[in-house]
């Protein structure tokens, strides 16, 4: 059974492709701009080397390692708009990302129930689920893979400017790295992706019966576990997140982002880069900026379902209004 074209309804109540890529694309875009500070402080908090030799070694000014006292550090030499550098790169992800995501797990979804229904056989919900997230997030991580690179490297940028621009970027990267340079750390994107969903499906499962009983003013047992899921899984699969940002900035122009004159060079995959940082920073190396990891990923999640339900529930009502007219 082959795919609904885009003008029809999909198997399921959940609006045309038209739909879910638009609804898709706006909660991404609204989503990034809320958290953009969070996220700046993220990135710029795993970047931070402290070798357990030697700390204090190094003639840059070593930043800040507490998240207000890295705020304070941002606004008093960078202002107010240092929270939202890397912002253009970032909308142009996260409105792909959300649009790429959303469309990909939709079309997964539809791809095995068809499958279902050929083969006359019933997956269990959780098993689905994590083949179309674990479907939709390789490919919404690679198509949009470029922007998460070139987002991380605005927002690691201090005082000093490493790119002129996102045009300059571009063609800077293209001229001194090549296509590839685009792609550091790819496979530890994808990494993440798949045990991220497993993990998250297999603590939900587990925590749902457990929370059942539990009644709260914003909801019940089933937030309780999917909150604790998320938190534990994000936890789980965080180092590879960090990986993945220390290679972003690898490269001729390494040196000049906060804190890469003291970074070493990462030239042995992901597995190499984790056995580097666990020798020289220890495990807490593998988790600067978990913390606000884990409290940004809250406001994002509910922003993002929040927005996409919203425009998708509008987008809707306008196409049955146009109808009926």
């Amino acid at each position: 059974m082959s795919p609904p074209a885009s003008d029809t309804k999909p198997t399921r109540d959940e609006g045309t492709r038209t739909q879910v890529l638009l609804a898709g694309a706006c909660a991404g875009l609204i989503s990034r701009f809320c958290i953009a500070p969070l996220d700046v402080l993220k990135i710029r908090l795993q970047l931070q080397y402290h070798s357990l030799a030697d700390p204090l070694s190094g003639p840059v000014r070593r930043p800040p390692s507490g998240v207000l006292r890295l705020a304070r550090d941002i606004f008093r030499h960078e202002g107010i708009t240092g929270f939202w550098k890397g912002n253009i790169p970032a909308e142009g992800l996260y409105l792909s990302y959300g649009a790429t995501q959303f469309l990909a797990y939709r079309s997964a979804n539809q791809v095995l129930e068809g499958m279902e229904e050929s083969a006359n056989v019933k997956l269990p919900g959780a098993v689905r689920s994590f083949v179309s997230g674990a479907v939709a997030g390789t490919a919404a991580t690679t198509m949009t893979y470029p922007l998460d690179l070139l987002r991380t490297r605005f927002a690691a940028q201090g005082t000093e400017q490493v790119y002129a621009g996102l045009l300059a970027s571009l063609r800077d990267i293209t001229r001194l790295e090549g296509p590839k340079g685009f792609f550091r750390g790819l496979p530890a994107g994808i990494a993440q992706i798949i045990p991220n969903m497993g993990l998250f499906f297999a603590f939900y499962e587990g925590f749902k019966p457990l929370a059942a009983d539990i009644h709260l003013p914003f909801g019940s047992g089933d937030a309780v576990a999917g909150i604790s899921a998320s938190i534990l899984s994000k936890s789980a699969v965080f180092p590879l997140d960090t990986v993945r940002k220390r290679l972003q900035i690898q490269g001729p122009t390494r040196g000049k982002y906060i804190g890469g004159s003291r970074m070493p060079a990462y030239e042995r995959g992901v597995v190499g880069t984790i056995s580097m940082i666990m020798r020289k920073e220890g495990w807490r190396g593998l988790y600067r900026g978990l913390s606000v990891s884990l409290i940004k990923a809250a406001p994002a999640s509910a922003v993002t379902m929040w927005t996409y339900e919203q425009a998708l529930h509008l987008l809707q009502s306008m196409d049955e209004e146009r109808e009926v007219s």
